[in-house]
């Protein structure tokens, strides 16, 4: 082999590795948030006393060096028919719960923590279904306004896996993006609109697949990113990967979504080692595959956007709650710091 034809073929040869090496490269988690239920099961059906507020949750704001254990808290949940109504009743005003307070956001923001607000959960399936069937179109306006109001972002868990209302979804989202057009710099809140799918594609599969086809691609983007939905308590960390990774891969039903579209979930259980220990963690276990998943067709940059923990506060579930003596600073907190989480979250990557 002559020299010229060697130096060739060692020159093919860095391409590849050089191509090999940028497709599986790692990538920075930049969305590592908790979903956050109150003290009631997700209900936030009465006013914080801000004092017990603190005390519950301020290992969230303070992993124990000063900085928060999260850059996002999702309030959870939005009755979607209460917010179509602008609803005030005893524990609603204009359709948000009256525990959703302007202080609680402030106490989350001031320390540089993203908020947004859930709309809906698997609690009201139905409420959706009415939402969508009577007026979505004013309750999307109705949601980016609320997110306006309160300096928030929203999310989608619409949870109907036969026969969902797509055409009022996609009303709903028109709308709501009527009001807060796509701000791929971050820097408005109230236009981060995400949605929850399945942990796989075989859970919510018509959602999915319509949300992969119209609001999650990387050339016209209109939903900032999915969550890749809490699996059950026991699911190993090899089954969870293998979910997120089908969102990626696509099925015969779902076409891929990129790895710059999705993050994966986990459940926080007090006393568990995602809440209370990050070395035997399944944050720590999966975060090399989190953070160098491969693009399969959609997108062009390797690693998840990062983790959602369901669910700080009181979920029920027979989880317990994140307040002291049992918060998750030791498993969340400390992963915030091993993991090197950016706060405040900055703008996301949209490739």
């Amino acid at each position: 082999m002559t020299r010229k034809v060697m130096l060739v073929v060692v020159a093919v040869a860095a391409v590849l590795i050089l191509a090999g090496s940028a497709a599986n490269a790692q990538t920075q988690m930049q969305v590592y948030g908790l979903w956050h239920c109150y003290s009631d099961a997700c209900s936030w059906a009465s006013v914080p006393n801000m004092t017990t507020f603190d005390t519950d949750n301020h290992w969230i704001l303070d992993r124990g060096n000063g900085s928060p254990s999260a850059n996002l808290v999702v309030l959870s949940f939005v009755n979607p028919v209460k917010l179509m109504n602008l609803t005030n009743d005893s524990t609603t005003v204009n359709g948000i719960p009256i525990g959703m307070t302007p202080a609680v956001v402030n106490y989350f923001q001031s320390k540089g923590i993203r908020v947004m607000m859930s709309v809906g959960g698997f609690s009201y399936t139905k409420n959706w279904e009415k939402a969508l069937g009577t007026n979505p179109t004013q309750l999307g306006i109705n949601a980016a306004n609320a997110a306006k109001q309160f300096n928030v972002g929203m999310e989608i868990d619409y949870e109907k896996s036969s026969n969902p209302n797509l055409t009022g979804l996609q009303q709903f989202v028109s709308a709501y993006r009527s009001v807060t057009p796509y701000d791929a710099t971050g820097s408005n809140f109230a236009a981060r609109l995400t949605i929850d799918l399945g942990n796989n594609d075989q859970y919510l599969t018509a959602i999915a697949n319509y949300a992969a086809l119209n609001w999650l691609t990387t050339s016209s983007p209109v939903l900032d990113y999915a969550n890749a939905m809490v699996a059950s308590q026991k699911t190993s960390i090899s089954t969870l990967e293998t979910g997120w990774a089908q969102h990626v891969d696509g099925t015969s039903s779902v076409p891929p979504t990129a790895p710059a579209k999705l993050t994966g979930s986990l459940w926080l259980v007090a006393g568990q080692p995602n809440c209370a220990t990050f070395n035997s963690s399944d944050q720590n276990a999966a975060a090399n595959f989190v953070e160098t998943l491969p693009p399969k067709g959609a997108g062009s940059t390797s690693g998840m956007l990062g983790y959602m923990f369901w669910a700080a506060g009181c979920q029920g579930n027979g989880t317990g709650c994140t307040f002291p003596p049992t918060t998750c600073q030791g498993g969340v907190g400390v992963g915030a710091t091993s993991l090197n989480i950016p706060i405040p979250m900055p703008a996301l990557r949209q490739n």
